[in-house]
């Protein structure tokens, strides 16, 4: 099967979730990843509780180079490679990977086709050199201020900056790819979680600079819709229904039997339904609490109502829309369980890419096949 990245070879050095990120989305789109790991093996491989997930996740489709890149030949081997490569993606601080002579400027002089992805807490600027993290940038830009409650910051439920900072790093490296079909050039890429977060609470940013106004955090929000909200059913489920427009409001009445509002002059516009929240909401929640789960999600689904259940990661394993064929990708993981995740969320010509192989290499497993078949160079 030809994916748009065939031919094109990335040599990723990096860990935990953004660089590996970055890398696992180039290599679902084609790209031969080359994962450079110590000798001890790449330090996510074996966290276990909430990190048990980050390497089996995003390393998905790559082939792993043992180096050991502190001692001369190791560096002289990762010199052969790079000599080999399109792009280098990495995430270790600057200044340790001039030490070395891997620092982007570095590699620039020396492949000058070579597009660097750096995978930053921060783009260039007066943070430049902090150390950062997901929940540390959420903190910083007001994402974990706007997802708790007043006084409890809160950060979001996944490692979503990570991710989208190596989504956006894999975004420049297919900009620069294409740039350099027309000049030749390599070139630098920086991403930063800092500007990946702030680009998430834009909107809230936005909204303070044209209003002079700022929004409360998310679970004390003004409501722009008259229902946005989580219920409990007669059998105990929590479901949330929302009625964001004319349509909906209607739709939702006639589900709940609640006819009755319809006709109600207080609540003939939607600044009107809006304003009664106070009082209609109690309404709506009594009328759900009278239906079973099941049947008033398929009413409501019936109804073209926004509705769904209040579920658990662990439960997408059940879901039939992630279930369909192709909604998740079957990888073999060296030495430890299969497992099912997800591919990329997008879909050409009615089909998901798809890396020809998404398993998990063991420690090493291509270090002979890739170092053999490289060009030999005088060793440092």
């Amino acid at each position: 099967m030809h994916l748009p990245l065939d031919g094109i070879r990335v040599v990723e050095m990096s860990h935990m979730v953004m660089g590996p990120s970055c890398g696992m989305f180039l290599a679902f789109l084609g790209a031969e990843v080359i994962k450079i790991e110590p000798p001890e093996g790449d330090k996510t491989r074996n966290l276990t509780g909430m990190g048990a997930g980050f390497f089996p996740t995003f390393n998905r489709g790559k082939k792993s180079v043992v180096l050991d890149i502190k001692m001369p030949e190791g560096r002289a081997d990762l010199e052969r490679l790079l000599a080999t490569a399109d792009v280098f993606v990495e995430n270790f601080r600057t200044e340790s990977l001039a030490k070395m002579g891997l620092d982007p400027e570095s590699l620039r002089k020396r492949f000058p086709r070579l597009i660097a992805a750096s995978c930053k807490g921060f783009l260039e600027g007066p943070y430049e050199n902090r150390a950062a993290m997901d929940e540390l940038v959420q903190m910083m830009t007001g994402m974990a201020y706007m997802t708790g409650p007043t006084g409890r910051p809160l950060r979001i439920g996944s490692s979503a900056n990570d991710i989208m900072g190596g989504l956006f790093a894999a975004y420049g490296v297919l900009a620069q790819i294409i740039a350099r079909e027309q000049d030749g050039k390599g070139s630098i890429v920086r991403a930063g979680l800092f500007e990946n977060c702030l680009l998430l609470v834009a909107q809230h940013m936005v909204q303070f600079d044209i209003e002079g106004t700022e929004s409360p955090p998310m679970p004390e929000r003004i409501f722009s819709w008259p229902v946005y909200d989580i219920f409990r059913t007669r059998d105990g489920r929590q479901i949330f229904l929302g009625a964001v427009t004319e349509t909906q409001w209607t739709a939702l009445c006639r589900v709940l039997g609640l006819e009755a509002l319809l006709s109600d002059p207080r609540l003939q516009t939607r600044p009107d339904q809006i304003a009664a929240r106070s009082w209609t909401l109690p309404m709506v929640a009594e009328a759900v609490a009278t239906r079973d789960y099941a049947d008033l999600l398929a009413a409501c689904e019936a109804a073209a109502l926004l509705c769904s259940p209040i579920a658990r990661p662990a439960e997408m394993y059940d879901d039939p829309h992630v279930t369909r064929p192709g909604g998740l990708i079957h990888s073999r993981y060296a030495d430890k369980k299969d497992f099912r995740a997800p591919g990329l969320p997008f879909s050409v010509d009615g089909e998901a890419p798809r890396p020809v192989d998404a398993d998990l290499p063991s420690v090493g497993q291509h270090t002979s096949e890739i170092l053999s078949a490289l060009p030999q160079m005088e060793r440092a």
